[in-house]
């Protein structure tokens, strides 16, 4: 399979190349080239896709498989106009639902579409993808499109610390304590990287269409951090606040700086850790234990060192919330 990946560099765009040059696949990635090296085994063809003439490098052939990973329109429009494939994969997102309080799956209503070819505010986002998913569909042909909406990705590579965090921290605790929410029956649906980048390629290979939500096995904050713990030479203590003292301090939830990852005290939005997942099951999509994801993420994070940390607390930060904590 001639395979082009408008994308490549970074975490799902690179375990997707990986994966397709594994099955025996001549892979193509078209990217800036920043985020990083494309996996070994694929090409890399370094092109900016916000410039008129950035595709023109690879426009020039005709493609087994498109995957586009981008979520401005603009880029997704140009790309669909100027490529020839025999099908297409576009990677979405579960933040194209309207209602993020509750269980879902793929019938759900999306929000309405982006009217703009670029996005700029995060509130925007889901309506960049649902955009971009029709300009997919209608370029493309819906018989030929296969459209994923991941839920939370995580595992080796994860560039937004959720998923290294945790078992990052309970393996290097602050005076031998950990800082958690008290949400520890929160949901969460974590999906390895791998398992995605696997199952696309499955897809890819017997010509699945379609739209598909993918994620993972359901699970809960707190099992994530007794997985987490459970990979630690010597278990932590944790010291338990609730959300209120949390937003007193300035501690932000889900990611970022200064935060505790993967918490989401907005019941609003907790249905994005609550999708159904079944379809994709059906098709083919399995999943690996938890603590195999969390193992390899810890060793990824180890590998890579000392680095600024796109989520979670800063050492002498979390020391000082956790002694305000046990002060209280």
């Amino acid at each position: 399979m001639q395979l082009l990946i408008l994308g490549g560099t970074a975490q799902l765009g690179r375990a997707l190349a990986r994966a397709a040059v594994r099955a025996g696949n001549d892979v193509t990635c078209l990217a800036r080239g920043r985020s990083g090296p494309v996996a070994q085994g694929a090409e890399l063809v370094v092109g900016d896709r916000d410039q008129d003439a950035g595709l023109e490098a690879v426009a020039d052939r005709t493609w087994d498989a498109v995957v586009e990973l981008s979520s401005q329109p603009a880029r997704v429009r140009r790309a669909v106009e100027a490529l020839e494939a025999a099908r297409w994969v576009y990677v979405s997102s579960v933040n194209v639902y309207a209602s993020t309080a509750g269980p879902g799956d793929e019938s759900d209503d999306v929000v309405e579409a982006l009217v703009g070819q670029q996005w700029d505010a995060p509130e925007d986002y889901g309506a960049a993808k649902v955009a971009c998913e029709s300009l997919v569909r209608d370029g493309a042909g819906v018989d030929r499109t296969l459209v994923v909406r991941p839920g939370l990705i995580g595992g080796p590579e994860d560039e937004t610390d959720r998923s290294g965090y945790w078992p990052h921290r309970m393996s290097n605790p602050v005076e031998r304590r950990v800082l958690v929410p008290d949400a520890l029956a929160q949901p969460v649906q974590l999906l390895d990287v791998r398992d995605l980048a696997a199952w696309l390629v499955c897809c890819l290979e017997q010509g699945v269409t379609g739209t598909f939500d993918a994620v993972g096995s359901p699970t809960t904050l707190g099992e994530v951090l007794a997985e987490s713990a459970a990979l630690a030479t010597e278990v932590p203590e944790p010291v338990v606040v609730d959300a209120t003292w949390l937003a007193e301090h300035d501690v932000s939830p889900w990611m970022g700086p200064r935060s505790l990852p993967l918490w989401l005290p907005q019941p609003d939005l907790l249905g994005l850790m609550q999708r159904s997942g079944e379809a994709a099951r059906a098709a083919g999509l399995t999943t690996r234990p938890l603590r195999e994801t969390l193992r390899a993420t810890l060793a990824d994070t180890r590998q890579r060192g000392n680095r600024p940390w796109s989520a979670g607390l800063e050492w002498t930060d979390e020391r000082d919330l956790i002694r305000a904590a046990r002060q209280r």
